[in-house]
């Protein structure tokens, strides 16, 4: 049995409690939370140890790996420490605030030789990984043009204050839109080399963004945009258009995978599921697990992580100057 450490046991924390239990070979044995009481609610229903300091989490000899779903900020030290200690890091989006940091992070895992997966639940989400099996079987040729967004209510129960500030790595596209990006990026499956972007409160009074429209030029000449909105109220919508050379594909997470050729849509069967994000967690864990039981290369690794945030420090940079900004080191 692998021991699993959850440093961060808040909501999120939570769910991946609960996926964590329905996977064989998967045991929970400690969670750390500043809070005693909150800690002792967690531990009460999830079980395993308590601890509020992190560290002492990392000394415990029974975990193995460890996740790391704390405070955007704090994810570079506990991933590194969690890399020094020996342990194997699940570590929740975003990988870090700054492409430096991700970098310090993937530098410790190389050197510890543990695994490391970023959390990029997207990639176990059944309506994309429909998508993505289509795409696979080519015959809809290279998607040219994506559409993704995520529109959703900002200030839910679990929002803190660290949410609403930079230096925090706060703010709806670090917090949510990470996800309509790193799904667009995922299924056009190529590089970006620049973007242009629009950030603002629009919405909250705070310092970091609720609002972000993003602009992807891809290595291969294809074209991407992302919304990233965070209202105060309104409805959700969570979905995805790719254009491809011999047909579309609508991605819905409320319901499923749609193909659309000669001007009608048809839903790709067995693409929808009614609880996608606790079964995504599932399959996250159950990937996690066979890397480490088996040396299997993670779904989703840190370079990958990397990329993702350096897209995301290019439309911070963009907005700033007003002009498309290109990313460092792309091809």
């Amino acid at each position: 049995m692998i021991g699993i450490g959850i440093i961060g046991a808040g909501d999120f924390g939570a769910a991946h409690a609960r996926a964590i239990k329905q996977v064989q070979g998967l045991h929970l044995v400690a969670s750390c939370r500043g809070n005693n009481d909150a800690l002792a609610a967690f531990t009460s229903e999830h079980g395993g140890r308590g601890y509020t300091d992190w560290r002492k989490l990392l000394d415990d000899k029974d975990v193995d790996a460890v996740l790391v779903a704390s405070p955007h900020h704090l994810h570079a030290d506990m991933a590194i420490g969690a890399a020094k200690a020996g342990k194997h890091v699940m570590l929740e989006k975003p990988m870090a605030p700054t492409a430096a940091a991700c970098d310090a992070i993937n530098a410790a895992v190389a050197a510890a030789g543990v695994k490391l997966m970023v959390a990029h639940l997207m990639h176990f989400a059944l309506p994309c990984m429909a998508a993505r099996q289509m795409l696979e079987q080519g015959m809809l040729g290279r998607p040219l043009v994506g559409s993704s967004w995520i529109i959703k209510l900002w200030m839910e129960h679990n929002r803190r204050h660290w949410h609403l500030r930079k230096a925090t790595g706060g703010g709806m596209l670090l917090t949510a839109g990470i996800h309509a990006l790193d799904r667009l990026v995922w299924l056009m499956d190529d590089d970006v080399v620049s973007v242009s972007a629009m950030l603002g409160a629009m919405s909250h009074d705070q310092e970091a963004d609720d609002t972000a429209l993003l602009g992807l030029r891809f290595a291969g000449g294809g074209l991407g945009q992302v919304q990233s909105v965070g209202y105060r109220n309104g409805a959700a919508g969570y979905a995805m258009d790719l254009v491809c050379e011999h047909g579309t594909l609508r991605i819905d997470m409320d319901r499923g995978t749609m193909l659309g050729r000669d001007t009608a849509w048809a839903d790709l069967p067995g693409s929808f599921e009614p609880n996608w994000m606790h079964a995504a967690l599932v399959r996250e864990w159950s990937a996690m697990r066979d890397a480490i039981a088996d040396d299997k290369p993670v779904p989703v690794d840190g370079a990958y992580g990397r990329k993702i945030i350096g897209i995301i420090e290019a439309a911070f940079a963009s907005n700033e100057t007003r002009r498309e900004h290109e990313i460092a080191g792309a091809p």
